[in-house]
């Protein structure tokens, strides 16, 4: 069965659609560990109730985010995993991370990339009056946010909308579409080949594989 690893920096409520789907045979993968830059992530919690060891990583601990990530990708090492999933995880990784884990590693963001890349995406759509917004699970590459997309969810944004509310709309989808990607990859289904997303032998459109 293949091995997965997240990495958390808060509330981890991806994480828990993961366990809950890993241990209703949606996903047929182990999550071996779970990893935090923040000792009180309630993600850590999720994962110690789940049965699944957790750690926190200070980076206050370290010289510099290069030190860390290198700290970080030994303790992931140990673990062995086939797939590290990248869940709420709000620190940049250095170029030696990406690398190491190149074309098995997954991030979910709450816009429909390339769409508003970084922070306060649901923000961002009210204030442009956007009538869509959404989420993307993608690849992870050297590019913030800007790796290959897979699979995207789409939610409407009303008028008396606020980002609390858009915030609660993206993640029901993120919840539901996070789980079926990691699926993809670990049955096989799912590769990165020169750059770009494969499912079932068909190369992925730039917006992913649309689900409504």
């Amino acid at each position: 069965m293949k091995r997965i690893v997240v990495l958390v920096s808060g509330d981890g409520s991806n994480l828990q659609a993961l366990i809950d789907s890993c241990q209703q045979g949606r996903v047929n993968a182990t999550l071996s560990a779970v990893f935090s830059n923040k000792a009180s992530a309630y993600g850590l919690e999720r994962a110690q109730g789940a049965g699944i060891p957790a750690h926190a990583l200070d980076p206050k601990a370290y010289a510099d985010r290069v030190a860390f990530d290198a700290a970080l990708m030994e303790e992931i090492d140990a673990y062995q995993p086939d797939l590290v999933v990248l869940a709420g995880y709000m620190r940049i990784l250095s170029p030696d991370f990406v690398d190491r884990y190149a074309g098995r590693m997954l991030n979910i963001h709450p816009s429909l990339l390339p769409k508003y890349p970084g922070l306060h995406t649901h923000q961002k759509a009210i204030d442009n009056k956007d009538a869509e917004h959404g989420t993307s699970v993608h690849f992870v590459t050297q590019e913030l946010d800007g790796g290959p997309v897979i699979l995207q969810a789409k939610v409407p944004v009303f008028e008396e909308d606020t980002a609390e509310d858009l915030n609660e709309r993206v993640q029901t989808q993120e919840h539901n579409i996070y789980p079926l990607v990691v699926s993809w990859f670990v049955d096989g289904r799912l590769v990165l080949r020169d750059g770009q997303p494969i499912l079932d032998g068909k190369t992925l459109p730039a917006e992913g594989h649309a689900a409504d």
